[in-house]
């Protein structure tokens, strides 16, 4: 293979490895919804943005070139960048120095399709919650609020609002406002912010779209188990991933050059699937059946300690998939990283 096919075929397994991940997160969205109710979903989402505003928010200003813009547009900036890096359509217009919009444009990234017909309001209202109204707390400007003019859920324009700093401190409460009627500027893309050429190449751009992807996951599993316990956790992650797994199987498997049926063409899946994640991990024979050696995984990487649950949430993906490539074949864990083995080890074989 030349240099240019390998190039290639490393981004056609980090779109892969991006696609599912991303219906992942919107399916964790919806099984909850319909499963658990949608306050349980507005809650997880809530938590989960929650903990990436924390993870996330201030360590990034650096990178993407905030420093020492006004408070109201450096929020404004930071969603309207960093959303553009995960391939996210989004809008940033600057009114001044106390206050800077932003727009989300459908189709909505977090809700693909027909999917947003599953979602309540009340959900998309928790990523504000977690998020856009704790800038101000974390940038140490207690006069700062978010004010959400339009949310798509609602059937309006988009998801829309502005950052804006006011003459007095705010209450805990008065950090989020909502004001629907309110019409954003037009937005003109030459005089929005643009992330530094030099720290941002072709090539790291290209990941970033699918770490972006693969964060709601990191992020997400653990704040399942936290707010359900692991059982249901395991339940419903693992209820959502294999819904998905199969749904989007033969898509995947398309971008990864993977033949249909057979043990070896599966393990051969998870070998790329795994690779597209920047992961290593390897196959062989084992008799009649495949064994899959992975002995990294960078999703979860630096988190502990890891539920079990996690893993059984995850897992759902590949059994999904494995139901679509080949029916008559089963899925058996013989090895965890997250049990403190050397690497997750699966076994591929035909039903007994």
């Amino acid at each position: 293979m030349g240099q240019h096919e390998e190039i290639v075929s490393g981004q056609a397994a980090a779109e892969a490895v991006a696609e599912l991940y991303h219906a992942y997160f919107t399916g964790l969205i919806l099984t909850l919804v319909t499963r658990a109710g949608s306050a349980a979903a507005a809650r997880w989402v809530h938590h989960l943005f929650r903990h990436q505003h924390h993870e996330k928010f201030l360590s990034s200003f650096e990178k993407l070139g905030l420093k020492g813009m006004p408070d109201a547009v450096a929020c404004a900036a930071y969603h309207y960048l960093s959303n553009s890096v995960g391939g996210v359509e989004v809008e940033f217009m600057r009114e001044s120095d106390r206050k800077a919009w932003v727009n989300f444009v459908p189709p909505r990234w977090i809700y693909p399709g027909a999917a947003i017909c599953g979602v309540p309001s009340e959900v998309s209202r928790g990523f504000l919650t977690g998020w856009y109204a704790q800038n101000g707390g974390s940038l140490g400007n207690p006069r700062l609020s978010f004010v959400c003019t339009a949310q798509t859920t609602d059937g309006q324009h988009g998801l829309s609002g502005y950052f804006l700093e006011g003459d007095r401190d705010l209450a805990e409460d008065e950090r989020l406002q909502f004001r629907p009627g309110e019409l954003p500027p037009p937005f003109d893309a030459e005089a929005a912010p643009k992330l530094p050429s030099d720290a941002w190449p072709a090539e790291r751009l290209a990941k970033a779209a699918r770490n972006y992807a693969m964060e709601y996951i990191r992020s997400g599993l653990p704040r399942l188990v936290e707010l359900f316990g692991p059982a249901e956790a395991a339940h419903l992650g693992r209820t959502a991933g294999r819904l998905i797994g199969a749904q989007l199987y033969r898509d995947t498997a398309a971008r990864l050059g993977i033949a249909r049926g057979g043990a070896e063409a599966f393990a051969q899946f998870m070998v790329r699937f795994a690779e597209g994640e920047g992961d290593t991990a390897c196959a062989k024979s084992a008799g009649a059946a495949y064994e899959v050696h992975r002995p990294t995984w960078r999703l979860m990487r630096g988190i502990a300690p890891l539920s079990p649950a996690i893993f059984e949430a995850w897992n759902g993906l590949f059994e999904g998939a494995l139901a679509v490539h080949d029916r008559f074949l089963v899925l058996e864990p013989l090895a965890r990283l997250d049990y403190g083995d050397d690497a997750f080890v699966w076994r591929i074989r035909s039903r007994g």
